[in-house]
């Protein structure tokens, strides 16, 4: 896999399905079941749901993600009880690249809403692939309704954070140094798509 996981905050299980279903009845058949990394989302200290990572990187059939919530109403979001809130909340797209980051979170599907959990001054952290429509339209949106967005350096060819980190750059100060909003945020994002 290549990734440099924190083991303190992720866990691992060989039968995913089955541990889902000792918690929350999910899954109507556990015949195939298969190991999974346990990505657990706290709310308030309670384990209100999990994100199960696929450790099958060769078949891609798999389903990289499957999330299950615990409770319905709490929020998708990895990290939340670990962020000061009177400070910048830098937003990942997934928990691994978070654990990277200072005072940061993770989303755990699509774009929400994180000023509803408090988060009033997100920094959104994208993955730096530019030929991929659906970063480019999320991007083109989170500076549309005037939140900053990290674009990232022309020469920084790694797609996310966790290759950044594993080829040597200090990804904090990359990120620290590249945080743009309003005209000039549309400004290098328009440079940044063209690469």
């Amino acid at each position: 896999m290549g990734r440099r996981l924190d083991p303190a905050k992720f866990y691992y299980t060989e039968v995913f399905k089955k541990w889902v279903n000792s918690r929350k009845e999910v899954f109507d058949n556990t015949e195939h079941d298969e190991p999974r990394i346990i990505i657990p989302l706290y709310y308030q200290k309670d384990l209100i749901g999990i994100q199960g990572r696929s450790m099958d990187f060769r078949n891609p059939k798999s389903v990289k993600y499957i999330t299950v919530m615990f409770d319905d109403n709490a929020p998708k979001i990895f990290g939340l009880d670990n962020i000061k809130l009177d400070e910048p909340v830098y937003v990942t797209e997934g928990p691994f690249d978070s654990t990277f980051i200072r005072n940061s979170v993770a989303m755990c599907g699509a774009d929400a809403d994180v000023s509803k959990w408090g988060v009033n001054n997100p920094i959104w952290i994208y993955d730096n692939e530019p030929r991929n429509r659906e970063i480019v339209n999320r991007i083109g949106n989170t500076i549309d309704r005037g939140d900053s967005v990290v674009i990232w350096p022309s020469g920084i060819e790694e797609k996310d954070i966790n290759d950044m980190v594993i080829y040597g750059l200090d990804i904090q100060s990359v990120v620290e140094s590249n945080i743009y909003s309003g005209l000039e945020a549309q400004l290098k994002f328009n440079t940044w798509k063209k690469i």
